[in-house]
């Protein structure tokens, strides 16, 4: 049986939710996202994508800059929603808004919990090293994504994932699943969630752009995996001629080299190698500051006009 639904969440991870919501025949009443903010280098009022996404299809939506008030809890029982789905919102649902829907509030979230419970839960399993992660959807409550969950769906990660790419298709597992849990509850026939285990409990706390620094002294390995993890935000970092350079990929290579951490080994068409605290790092693309990003073999043909690369040195403060 179609359900009522409220559904809530702001950046490009709850799109693809909410527009399988609406195929599946559910009747969503409102769309929930948080306000337009500037963007872009013309910091022009920028709509969320779930805001496009919801105008596209022609739903309601709502952009209050907070739900803790009497005035949005009424305005949320109003709708008289069965369920409202929640993905990636960023706002604080208060236990008076969890209380409205006659079903209670899903949450999609992008891990295998208890496992990173928190804000960034993509880039924390790549950091980490994880061999795979998921999507839970969990019935929210008062605590830090602490919820019974309903349903999990592992997913491998890649030795080649970003947190760009893991999201995407995190967000199209967390969609299919959660379909299936609301097929279930619309036929009466869910099982109660399960209550998470006590043990196993990580918190991905929210990136800070002081982590995209990259310290050459960390194996080739654990870079590998900050390069990845940071894309597309804050983008992993270094120092080059005194100025800020970005690394948008990488790859570590098998082989070590007796140089210092950040010298440059080996420059050419394939990639920049350089020496890291255990292994070499491939460089393949980068971004100075204020430019483009280019490949490897334009970076070296440009920097190599003032000297060849071999023996120079990221990480060069100013």
């Amino acid at each position: 049986m179609p359900l009522t639904i409220v559904y809530a969440g702001t950046p490009d991870f709850a799109v693809p939710a909410l527009e399988a919501i609406v195929a599946a025949g559910h009747r969503v009443v409102a769309v929930y996202t948080q306000p337009d903010r500037p963007a872009g280098r013309g910091r022009a009022l920028t709509p969320p994508a779930v805001k496009q996404a919801a105008v596209a299809l022609g739903l309601p939506v709502l952009q209050p800059a907070t739900l803790k008030d009497a005035a949005a809890t009424g305005t949320l029982a109003a709708l008289a929603p069965d369920v409202m789905v929640v993905a990636a919102y960023g706002l604080l649902l208060p236990a008076a808004v969890l209380a409205v829907p006659r079903l209670g509030c899903l949450n999609i979230h992008a891990s295998l919990l208890p496992r990173w419970r928190g804000a960034a839960p993509v880039q924390r399993a790549i950091l980490a090293g994880d061999a795979a992660t998921g999507s839970s959807i969990m019935q929210m409550e008062a605590g830090l994504d602490t919820g019974p969950v309903h349903l999990m769906e592992p997913l491998a990660i890649g030795p080649h994932d970003t947190a760009a790419t893991l999201t995407a298709a995190l967000a199209r597992q967390g969609a299919a699943a959660m379909l299936c849990v609301l097929a279930a509850l619309g036929r009466g026939d869910a099982p109660a969630p399960r209550p998470q285990s006590a043990d196993g409990v990580t918190y991905a706390r929210k990136l800070e752009k002081a982590e995209a620094r990259i310290d050459w002294a960390h194996r080739a390995a654990e870079l590998d995996r900050q390069v990845r993890a940071f894309q597309p935000w804050p983008v992993a970092e270094t120092r080059w001629q005194g100025g800020q350079l970005r690394v948008h990929a990488a790859t570590p290579l098998g082989t070590t080299a007796s140089a210092p951490p950040g010298a440059i080994v080996e420059a050419g068409t394939d990639g920049i190698d350089v020496a890291t605290g255990d292994g070499l790092l491939r460089l393949t693309r980068l971004q100075l500051a204020g430019r483009n990003i280019i490949d490897a073999r334009a970076f070296v043909h440009s920097e190599s006009r003032h000297g060849p690369l071999p023996g120079r040195t990221f990480g060069d403060l100013p």
